[in-house]
């Protein structure tokens, strides 16, 4: 059904006369009424029509209430409409039991009061239209959900794309070495294949050639890919001698050398420990680990303790939980306060405990890209890429938010409007790239001077802005002068060219006039920046004043 339409009520009743008192109670403006004289009649009405509520007679021949209510009830298209029953039997019956059986929210007891008609068929139409309103909102954010997640998808494939070329970059690198000994001796068994004491020299350089490889494939593994090194020929490549940092958390001295003993031959990771909580929560603030195996029982609180303590104090790291045999629903209540796996006591192994701890340390590089792609995705749809102001979007939105928090506060609040004096000339004479390296030094510049309560933005070309709040004329002045002075000294280059540049900047206050909407804001705020400009530019105009700065 169209969302404008208004809401349908089914009426079903087998005596005309019933359906039009009906009919004349509950038609209005804001509902529409459609009638069904059998069973058979309102099931093909459900499947034409979306009903918001349906009134249904209990007693009709061929098929009665009840069963209609109960074929409603079984179709999933339908099962969702409320239905209250319309009856003259006496309400202590059982019949109203078995109403309620098949799925009516209600009864009316004829003959009916209009009043609790009316009052009980509102209540339903109510409940009808906010369900509309968040369907569309749900598919509003739907729709906008997915356009994100298009995005996030983008920037993930694109993290991604850097990391096979950085970990082409260092298998290359780490495999080069190996393959290239393993080819020599190979040629030098050609050449020496009648010396049986240089053939056994050249087979175990072969030999360790190979184990060399068998250890890179192994890492390759396990390797944690957001961990890179410099390297000459690109800009980073994945460090392959990657090394596993995990502290213990627990009292229990035998849990700790079981666990110790198991990983003692795996020489990528180191096992540091901690006995409690204090003591864990001060070595991880000091130290840098990679994840941590919590025993759920501590001396001083237990692990749903230690989890809360840990997100008090910002730390973010992937822990294992383990448990003693039995334990799984805690195990299942520590995940679901933030726990990333678990390990129950007495079932560790080598190969158990080796993949927990690298696929919880997968988990969590997965969430860190999440977390960046989102962080990107916030900041691309936020910041102008070449100045690394705000953008024009978000000053339109941002003017919208200051002025109502301005007038519901009774704040002071301005609006600086910037403008680069001749930056066309700037642009024809150097060319747009020095334009464009201007702008993004004024940017820097700006970024640098606002306070940090202040929003600095790109409005767009050589034009850029300013929101203060709680700021009154005379302070923004004061601002924009000293912003004007630190422009006109500095010296701009770009490759051989060097030149130097001004700004003009125009000055309205929310304050000022009887118009206080945000789009008279931002026009007084650029008649200001005109005349700054009309007066002879580098230099600050006041709106509304007609000396300038």
């Amino acid at each position: 059904m169209n969302k404008t339409e208004k809401p349908n009520i089914l009426i079903v009743d087998d005596r005309p006369e019933n359906l039009l008192a009906l009919e004349k109670l509950l038609e209005g403006p804001d509902v529409s009424v459609i009638k069904a004289t059998s069973g058979n009649d309102a099931l093909a009405m459900t499947i034409e029509h979306e009903f918001a509520l349906v009134l249904l007679d209990v007693q009709m021949p061929e098929m009665d209430g009840f069963e209609t209510a109960e074929l409603m009830r079984g179709n999933k298209e339908t099962k969702h409409i409320p239905i209250i029953f319309v009856t003259a039997i006496n309400k202590e019956q059982e019949h109203v039991f078995r109403g309620y059986e098949t799925g009516a929210v209600d009864y009316l007891f004829k003959p009916l009061d209009p009043d609790i008609l009316r009052s009980k068929v509102n209540t339903f139409l109510e409940l009808y239209n906010q369900k509309r309103v968040l369907e569309k909102t749900n598919k509003e954010l739907e729709k906008a959900n997915q356009q994100i997640l298009e995005q996030q998808k983008l920037f993930v494939e694109e993290e991604r794309l850097k990391v096979l070329i950085q970990m082409a970059g260092a298998a290359a690198h780490e495999l080069n070495q190996p393959l290239t000994s393993l080819l020599i001796s190979i040629d030098l068994m050609r050449a020496h294949k009648d010396d049986p004491e240089k053939l056994s020299k050249h087979m175990d350089r072969i030999e360790g050639a190979g184990e060399r490889i068998s250890d890179i494939v192994k890492k390759i593994r396990t390797i944690r890919r957001d961990e890179t090194k410099p390297y000459v020929d690109i800009c980073s490549i994945i460090n392959f001698d990657q090394e596993i940092r995990v502290l213990s958390v627990g009292d229990s001295d035998d849990d700790f050398e079981a666990i110790n003993a198991i990983i003692n031959d795996h020489n990528q990771i180191t096992l540091s420990r901690s006995i409690s909580i204090e003591d864990a929560v001060q070595v991880l603030k000091q130290g840098c680990f990679d994840l941590v195996l919590l025993d759920y029982i501590l001396p001083d609180g237990d692990g749903f303790d230690f989890l809360r303590r840990m997100g008090k104090e910002g730390l973010e790291m992937p822990v294992v939980v383990i448990t003693g045999q039995g334990d799984e629903m805690i195990a299942s209540q520590m995940i679901q306060a933030g726990a990333d796996d678990y390990l129950t006591k007495g079932s560790v192994s080598y190969k158990y405990l080796s993949r927990t701890i690298y696929n919880t340390l997968e988990k969590a590089r997965l969430k860190r890209e999440i977390k960046a792609a989102r962080t990107k995705l916030l900041k691309v749809s936020t910041r102008d890429e070449l100045t690394g102001l705000y953008n024009r979007r978000y000053f339109m939105e941002s003017v919208e938010r200051e002025t109502s928090r301005a007038e519901r506060y009774g704040n002071e609040m301005v609006l600086c409007m910037i403008g680069l004096d001749h930056f066309k000339t700037i642009n024809d004479t150097h060319g747009h790239p020095a334009g464009d390296m201007a702008l993004a030094e004024i940017g820097k510049m700006l970024t640098e001077y606002v306070r940090h309560s202040d929003l600095a933005y790109h409005y767009g070309g050589g034009e850029c802005a300013v929101i203060l709040p709680n700021t009154d004329t005379e302070d923004a002045g004061n601002f924009g002068e000293r912003f004007r002075e630190i422009v006109a000294a500095r010296q701009f280059q770009r490759n051989s060219s060097q030149f130097r540049m001004t700004v003009s900047i125009g000055i309205a206050s929310y304050r000022d006039g009887s118009d206080k909407s945000p789009a008279r804001l931002i026009e007084t705020a650029r008649q200001a920046l005109y005349q700054a400009k009309e007066a002879g530019r580098n230099r600050v105009v006041v709106y509304g004043k007609l000396e300038t700065r």
